[in-house]
């Protein structure tokens, strides 16, 4: 069931609608997509364990599946998407198995898998708590979770411009740009979802285009565009969107004519619980030497003991 404390943010029927539009010409609007899953895939060097088993949640067109594949043991990749027209293409570049699932309520069996990746799909998800603890629940012990989605500061470039552009010609403001998460609020969301040794980066990717337009392209390109249930229902008014692109322009150009859009990516990763394998706190008051002598400074006491008391 939905957690009692999630808010319904996006029409998940759209955003559905938006990718089984996308998929026909992906591969023309995709570079964010292959960009991002490389350096997710790059987590994995270095790792000990071996993931036979994995479920590329959110595949989009399957860009995971050529960059995980020679690495960690991976023998089957299995995609999932919320659009079966998604879902199709990435069976058909890869030649893997696919299914259409929603996030939000996965069909898998408990501790049957060895790892779950997720490149730029959670960020349109409502119930996140409820779909990291799911994913959780289908890890097997000591299997890992790696997932990359937009972050808060993802596009300030053209929030700005269309919340100018639309209370100078509309007199008004409408939700034109999906919210997103933080880091800390997707650090704290692993350690809720029951993750063992939870980790939370971010990185910037900022990509430079000949006009503001064509980042919009993209967008539609890669089933991008707006999802939230507060959205207006028509379509922009051209004077509105005429006016953002200008504005996009005035605020942001570069000397050489291009204009920057801003993509800021959360990377998360955690392991579903093991302790017979994975590293355990020490038990609360077992240190034998001060923190205060390691850092060669004063200790202060508080008055409360351990206990509380």
């Amino acid at each position: 069931m939905p957690d009692a404390d999630t808010m319904t943010v996006f029409d998940r029927r759209i955003v559905r609608r938006h990718r089984d539009r996308a998929a026909p010409d992906l591969g023309l609007h995709d570079f964010l997509l292959t960009e991002v899953a490389q350096r997710l895939a790059e987590r994995l060097d270095g790792l000990r364990r071996q993931f036979p088993l994995v479920l590329d949640l959110g595949c989009h067109g399957g860009e995971m599946a050529p960059v995980l594949k020679g690495r960690s043991g991976i023998e089957t990749i299995i995609h999932a998407d919320l659009s079966p027209a998604m879902a199709r293409l990435a069976a058909t570049r890869t030649g893997g198995p696919a299914l259409a699932a929603d996030e939000e309520f996965l069909p898998l069996a408990p501790a049957s898998l060895d790892l779950v990746v997720s490149n730029l799909s959670l960020h349109w998800v409502n119930d996140l708590p409820g779909a990291l603890l799911q994913i959780r629940r289908a890890l097997r012990p000591d299997g890992l979770f790696l997932a990359a989605m937009l972050g808060g500061d993802t596009l300030i470039e053209l929030r700005r411009a269309l919340l100018e552009a639309e209370a100078e010609t509309a007199g008004g403001v409408s939700p034109r740009v999906s919210p997103m998460a933080g880091l800390r609020d997707a650090a704290g969301l692993l350690q809720r979802a029951g993750f063992a040794l939870p980790v939370a980066d971010s990185d910037t990717l900022t990509v430079s285009y000949p006009d503001p337009l064509r980042l919009i392209r993209d967008l539609r390109g890669m089933g991008e565009t707006n999802a939230v249930l507060d959205r207006l229902k028509r379509p922009t008014r051209p004077a509105v969107l005429a006016r953002a692109l200008d504005r996009y322009g005035e605020l942001f150009r570069e000397p050489d004519g291009t204009v920057p859009a801003t993509f800021q990516v959360l990377y998360l990763a955690g392991w579903a619980p093991d302790p017979g394998v994975q590293q355990q706190p020490a038990r609360r008051g077992s240190a034998d030497a001060r923190l205060a002598d390691a850092l060669r400074t004063e200790e202060i006491g508080t008055g409360v003991r351990p206990d509380g008391t």
